[in-house]
């Protein structure tokens, strides 16, 4: 028999819906029939207090959530026994529209208003479209609930004919509806005059001069009648120059009819005017149109400012002056006439001239001069002032300890008070020597504002008297605002096989900051970026531990406190090789080849000279006998084959071949002996030579002196013989016969055998050497 299967029924109950207001309460109940026992619960999986959780029975266990605010969670239940997950559901909450607020906005009418206008807020990140639904209710009313707007932003505009009766409280709600949900918002009650926006005032604003310049702005209260008090703001400033606007706050009080407004204004000035009202409590209006009214010429208020610059005397000794002071508004009416008075301090005459409306120029000597500033307006005397110029060398007060710095655009000035007491100070400044700017102080530090950015001033402070002005003093050029350094060029970059040295520039620009450091980022490419940073003097870094033959990008960046400047990126490509060992391997290769060439002359030219040495022929020469040192003494030393044709020799010939008695056999074989030993102790001569001892013969004979024959009779008399014969066998002497028998050359045999035995001394004559032969 097969077992019976058991069904398992799981089921989680959630009131019908997954949708909860927020801050509602929920009950969720968990039934499992498959594993009966306790269970707990996991919200976003975390576990939940068990305390919040209550089981009935063995298969039911109810979850409570009080004021449960979560946007969404995902809530389980699982057995305790064997922590199996026996169901689980997602928790969505909604929101009702809240913070509502609505307006009654009059636009045509100063009295009745046209448009009802309702804003509210209703956070929300569903995914469901939500449509709103405004509401009105009217208690008195027979449509006590009525919808006026329906829309899905969270603001609506409708017309005032859906409202109850004028002068009546408004009860408003929202209703906020999707697929899944539905929310109404609490009931908001508006009282009538709260919400009443009022059309903006019609305003009058005239300028007038009553001791005073000063505007005088008007409003009216129309038809909003005399049981409400009005409260308004005037809106006012330069039309022109874009001053902050001011705002004054007034009211109009009960019977009231009209607000009056007074602005104290300067002369000649164009002001905007504008104003708005409302009633207690209830929104402010728009603000009404502007207008533009032009203050009256103040003629106790006019204060010149009077100023001047000294330039440094010419070689005669003149001086120019540049007089300066406040300039009449051009916009007050009538006609202005500027004259500039210089008089010498110690003469009665004056010079006059005719001036601008703010500036002149005038002549000095070296003298002191007081210059006078006379206006006047449509002919009648307006203003006058007068200011002093020290004479050159007069010792007069001067400030001491001068310092400028900047801050936020500002300039700050400060200075030591000179010892002698002053009256106060007149600081001046330029940024182009030609248009000044100037303000007086009664204390020793100041601030100069309305600057142009990144422009540098001269600042000028000198002390007032009485009746004189000091000595000015000048500070140091400062800018107004420094910036970060703007332009870097590389001027080279000298790549090896490791490391490459980068080089740059930077062109000093005006009001620039002064670069701390350097920093030269780098990398191959695919590569990490690398850096290094070398201090802000230095202009050059070497790039070390680069790969060879690889292809890197390089740039620099100058860091300064004002900002960073970066330059643009350049690509440089490393050796394959070092450089360096390539020009060492070029000059070792160089020396090579250079000695190598010069071993090679110098083999050649030892060859040509060893194959120009004259070799000797053994045809030409002689086999004789070293003479005894007695006889020695007597010869003269060898001399070369050149300096004579005929050498006397001492010699003692030998010719076998002429035989008188004996057979050819023993010539022949005397021949081949001599011959043979001959050829065989070349060698032992060469070394043994100089050592022999003077041959003993048994039989001394007496030594001839011979001449050598002539190399043409030496060839001749080896083309007479025949047969293969031992070149030895031509030599020769045509006047000793008697050494020519055989027995002498035997006897002269048998010595060459001694010598063996005991070294004798033989020589062979050098002088055997053919005229005109190569070798």
């Amino acid at each position: 028999m097969h077992p019976r299967r058991v069904l398992c029924i799981l089921v989680l109950i959630i009131n019908t819906d997954q949708y909860f207001e927020m801050g509602s309460d929920i009950e969720m109940i968990c039934q499992s029939s498959c594993s009966p026992g306790k269970i707990y619960w996991k919200l976003n999986n975390v576990r939940v207090d068990d305390s919040l959780s209550k089981t009935f029975n063995t298969s039911h266990t109810i979850l409570q959530l009080k004021n449960f605010s979560q946007p969404s969670a995902t809530l389980q239940c699982i057995s305790y026994s064997t922590n199996q997950i026996l169901g689980g559901t997602t928790i969505k909450t909604y929101s009702k529209p809240s913070k509502i607020s609505c307006i009654l906005e009059a636009i045509d009418s100063w009295y009745l208003p046209e448009e009802f206008i309702c804003s509210w807020e209703h956070p929300m990140n569903s995914s469901l479209k939500i449509n709103y639904t405004v509401s009105s209710q009217c208690l008195s009313c027979v449509d006590k609930n009525k919808k006026i707007c329906n829309t899905t932003l969270t603001s609506c505009k409708f017309n005032t004919t859906s409202l109850p009766k004028i002068g009546h409280d408004t009860f408003v709600t929202v209703t906020a509806e999707t697929a899944a949900w539905e929310a109404h918002s609490d009931i908001y009650t508006f009282h009538y005059y709260q919400i009443l926006k009022m059309k903006p005032p019609d305003i009058s604003v005239k300028a007038r001069f009553t001791g005073k310049n000063h505007l005088l702005v008007k409003l009216d209260r129309k038809d909003y009648g005399k049981r409400h008090v009005i409260h308004y703001q005037v809106k006012y400033s330069k039309a022109h120059n874009g001053t902050k606007k001011q705002v004054i706050n007034e009211s109009i009080n009960l019977k009231e009819e009209t607000g009056n407004v007074t602005i104290n204004v300067e002369s000649c000035i164009d002001y905007t005017v504008s104003a708005r009202w409302a009633l207690e409590k209830a929104p402010w209006s728009n603000w009404s149109e502007n207008k533009i009214v032009r203050s009256k010429l103040n003629k106790s208020a006019i204060k010149l400012g009077l100023w001047r610059k000294v330039d440094e005397p010419e070689i005669n000794g003149i001086r120019k002056v540049h007089a300066m002071w406040t300039e009449i508004p051009p916009t007050c009416e009538g006609e202005f006439h500027y004259t500039l008075h210089s008089t010498p301090m110690d003469e009665m005459n004056y010079t006059a001239a005719s001036c601008g409306p703010s500036t002149c120029d005038t002549d000095v000597n070296h003298n002191a001069h007081r210059i006078t500033l006379t206006v006047f307006h449509n002919g009648n005397l307006l203003a006058n002032e007068s200011t002093y110029i020290p004479a050159i060398g007069e010792s007069l007060p001067q400030v001491d300890k001068l310092h400028t710095s900047t801050h936020e655009g500002y300039i700050l000035v400060s200075w030591k008070a000179p010892s002698q007491p002053v009256s106060g100070y007149m600081i001046d400044w330029t940024h182009n020597g030609s248009q000044y700017f100037w303000k007086e102080s009664k204390y020793t530090n100041t601030t100069i504002s309305k600057l142009m950015d990144f422009t540098p001033y001269n600042i000028t402070v000198t002390p007032l008297l009485d009746h004189k002005t000091g000595l000015e003093t000048q500070a140091s050029q400062i800018c107004s605002k420094r910036k970060a350094p703007e332009t870097i060029t590389f001027t080279n970059v000298v790549a090896k096989d490791k490391s490459a040295l980068v080089s740059w520039t930077m062109e000093p620009e005006q009001c620039s900051d002064v670069v701390v450091n350097f920093t030269v980022f780098y990398r191959a490419d695919k590569g990490p970026l690398l850096n290094a940073t070398v201090d802000g003097t230095i202009q050059e870094v070497l790039l070390e531990d680069l790969e060879p033959d690889t292809q890197y990008v390089v740039y620099v960046t100058a860091i300064a406190i004002t900002g960073n400047t970066s330059s643009s990126e350049r690509y440089f490509e490393t050796k394959k090789y070092d450089p360096s060992l390539i020009a060492a391997l070029s000059i070792y290769g160089s020396v090579a080849i250079f000695l190598v060439l010069s071993f090679g002359l110098c083999c050649a030219f030892l060859w040509k000279k060893f194959r120009d040495k004259m070799v000797p022929n053994p045809g030409l020469s002689s086999l004789a006998l070293w003479l005894s040192q007695s006889h020695q003494k007597i010869l003269q030393p060898f001399s070369t084959p050149y300096e004579s044709h005929t050498i006397i020799e001492t010699v003692y010939p030998c010719e076998p071949d002429r035989t008188t008695t004996g057979t050819g056999a023993q010539a022949t074989a005397f021949n081949d002996n001599l011959n043979s030993n001959l050829i065989s102790d070349q060698a032992e001569e060469k070394t043994d030579l100089a050592s022999f001892p003077t041959p003993v013969s048994q039989e001394e004979r007496p030594v001839k002196m011979v001449e050598r024959p002539s190399p043409q009779e030496s060839i001749a008399l080896l083309a007479s013989e025949s047969g293969p014969r031992s070149p030895y066998r031509s030599q020769s002497s045509a006047e000793n016969s008697e050494l020519n028998s055989p027995e002498q050359c035997t006897h002269l045999l048998g010595l060459k055998q001694q010598i063996k035995t005991a070294p004798v001394t033989m020589y062979v004559s050098m002088d055997m050497f053919e005229q005109g032969q190569d070798k």
